[in-house]
């Protein structure tokens, strides 16, 4: 039976836990009734009785106390309104349950605080340290498996992350979809995680359990038992915990811009309070305007702001997440011209308020540093932005060194996007040659399709990709690798398990493409390279050298008031250059700290390079004091340093 016990103004949304049973609290303002069923404690209530008929206060919120209730039990709410009576799952569930096939399903009651946490030393690392990994969890199935991949997958390739030095594991929405399989933008239950992406099995839980204790004792940190990872999501917590273990930082992408397509979907939050039908801006949560097949959330209501904001914090607070990646901010921005800009003020403020060290990443086009001006100035409040300057201008390059010696590279346009155009601070701006917009099925190719479009494991498709990733991961900003670009993947991806568009585990397994395994040990080293020399984390550039006849490019990395001093040298020519003169800060020797060249049929036999250092001995060039005739590999980059590193 229903009671206001335990019912405060300070109860929380959806299902609450606490002492003897549950409490429940929903938002339907034009609701004429509101019931709950589900069963509690072994006992179904499925009746739309007094009983089971929910408070509403002033406000429109429905709350209500189960006496009983428990962990894993099942609910729904029965709402009755002017246009419809019917089921409404609870948009601040924190699972779905697999009672019926989505979306007729239930809501499962979770404790917020069920998984032992390991973290507590764990920091989120500064901006001008970090380095990206997006990827999309589906993809992550092992290379054996003919399913979909889930999170307790992705925990099994974090000995794998941590090898590749990334610190920033980025991935494509978790949140509970309107389809599976799903590239991740049309969420429809935004506190669930997704169905595909939760283990149940528990055989299947057990093996999964062997290999996370084994990844927590090699930490030093305490083994968890089957229960700990039973909920769904513990599963996603787990992940979060042991990336922190690992040192690797986790911050989830978030569509606040549109809500899922509900096509057929009547037990969503769309219409809510179940109003007359007809005009998409009586919908509740939604308005009339639309993106990628779904609608516009309703910010100018100040509820559904709040739901937003509450989602997020949900995740910082419950998941221990260290941020965010903001779909299409310029998309909410034009679709609530009146709201969308205070709307993204509260939010970043709050967030900010709530966990001072934090990331929060917006896209918007065109980029605007407005974006990520503080709100005190007038700002949106964001700290950093997707920008698109040096993917274009890389791919650009990439794209035409393709088409052979004879062809024109605008290497030019590559030193004018090294550092991100229109920004105080290069760590403001995310940048890649590849994610997951650009190169999903039916957009553009992956970078070794790009470099070569007969033969993506030609020499010419292996050493321009490798050229690709050695600009992004030498310039400024925060680079953001996208899945299997680390071990030149070729095909553009989609979400289909078992499909070809899937990224090629297999290649990785057992040598199976030795120029797959020769990538990965390359972005390996290049991403410690990045780590071992800060003045390539730094904001400190200048582009010294740039010659499209010749297709080279050279620029010069320091760290201002202190040195660490470091050349990076570029070429697309498809032929050696030797005895090729560039200038140097300082006269002496200088290390050659990385030659992509060694990478190619690692450890290649034939490599051209400068020997491990070059002894600068010539006179003023290029603005510089000395100068030194270099070795400079075909299609290859060479990285000079005054010592090796910190």
């Amino acid at each position: 039976m229903l009671s206001q016990s335990n019912i405060t103004t300070n109860t929380p949304m959806g299902a609450t836990l606490v002492s003897g049973g549950a409490t429940f609290r929903v938002w339907a303002p034009r609701a004429s009734a509101v019931y709950l069923n589900g069963t509690f404690g072994g006992v179904t209530v499925s009746a739309q009785t007094a009983d089971q008929l929910m408070a509403c206060d002033a406000n429109g919120y429905w709350t209500g106390f189960i006496a009983g209730a428990a962990d894993a039990d099942l609910y729904r709410f029965f709402v009755v309104g002017a246009g419809s009576s019917g089921y409404k799952r609870d948009p601040y569930a924190r699972q779905m349950a697999t009672d019926a096939p989505f979306p007729n399903c239930g809501c499962v009651i979770r404790a917020a605080d069920s998984y032992p946490w390991h973290d507590a030393a764990f920091v989120t690392p500064d901006f001008s340290n970090m380095v990206v990994y997006q990827l999309h969890v589906g993809t992550y199935a092992p290379a054996s498996a003919a399913a979909f991949g889930n999170f307790l997958d992705v925990i099994g390739k974090i000995e794998y992350l941590a090898a590749l030095g990334v610190n920033v594991l980025q991935p494509l929405p978790i949140d509970e979809l309107e389809t599976d399989p799903s590239l991740g933008y049309n969420g429809s239950d935004y506190f669930s995680p997704d169905f595909p992406y939760v283990v149940e099995d528990p055989a299947a839980l057990a093996t999964y359990l062997v290999a996370i204790n084994r990844l927590l004792a090699a930490k030093g940190c305490a083994a968890i038992g089957i229960g700990d990872i039973t909920p769904g999501p513990n599963q996603l917590k787990a992940l979060v915990d042991l990336c922190h273990v690992y040192g690797i930082a986790v911050a989830i992408d978030v569509v606040y811009n549109h809500a899922g397509g509900f096509e057929g979907d009547d037990q969503s939050f769309y219409f809510f309070d179940r109003a007359v039908t007809g005009d998409n801006n009586q919908s509740l949560y939604c308005t009339s305007q639309g993106l990628a097949g779904g609608l516009s959330l309703a910010l100018w209501n100040r509820d559904v702001r709040q739901f937003l904001i509450n989602n997020a914090s949900y995740f910082l607070q419950e998941f221990h997440v260290d941020g965010f990646r903001y779909d299409e901010i310029s998309a909410l921005l034009a679709m609530n011209t009146n709201d969308g800009w205070s709307f993204c003020q509260d939010l970043t403020n709050t967030l900010h308020y709530c966990r001072p060290r934090m990331i929060q990443n917006a896209e918007h086009w065109p980029v605007d540093p407005v974006i990520v001006t503080p709100t005190t100035s007038g700002g949106a409040g964001f700290d950093v932005l997707q920008h698109d300057a040096l993917r274009t201008a890389v791919r650009g390059a990439i794209g035409q060194s393709s088409a052979g010696s004879g062809a024109s590279v605008d290497l030019d346009a590559v030193a004018q996007a090294l550092f991100p155009p229109g920004f105080a601070h290069a760590w403001q701006a995310v940048t890649c040659v590849e994610n997951h917009d650009i190169v999903k099925a039916g957009q553009e190719p992956r970078i070794p399709r790009l470099a070569d479009g007969s033969n993506s494991r030609s020499w010419y498709a292996r050493s321009r990709s490798r050229v690709a990733t050695s600009l992004l991961l030498t310039a400024p900003g925060i680079p953001q690798l996208f899945m299997g670009q680390e071990f030149l993947e070729d095909k553009q991806w989609d979400c289909q398990p078992t499909g070809s568009d899937e990224i090629w585990w297999g290649g990785l397994a057992g040598g199976t493409d030795p120029a797959m395994v020769n990538h990965l040990r390359f972005t390996q080293d290049l991403v410690r390279l990045r780590w071992s020399q800060l003045a390539i984390r730094g904001d400190s550039l200048r582009v010294f050298h740039v010659h499209n006849a010749n297709r080279v490019i050279a620029y010069h990395r320091w760290l201002e008031g202190i040195g660490k001093d470091v050349i990076v040298v570029a070429t697309l020519a498809e032929a050696t250059w030797y005895g090729y003169w560039i200038g140097f800060p300082t006269a002496g020797p200088w290390l050659e700290v990385f030659n992509s060249d060694v990478y190619d049929n690692w450890v290649n036999p034939q490599v051209a390079g400068n020997g491990g250092n070059v002894q600068v001995s010539g006179g003023p060039l290029h603005g510089f004091a000395a100068s030194a005739p270099i070795v400079i590999p075909a299609s290859g980059v060479v990285v000079f340093a005054r010592d090796a590193g910190s």
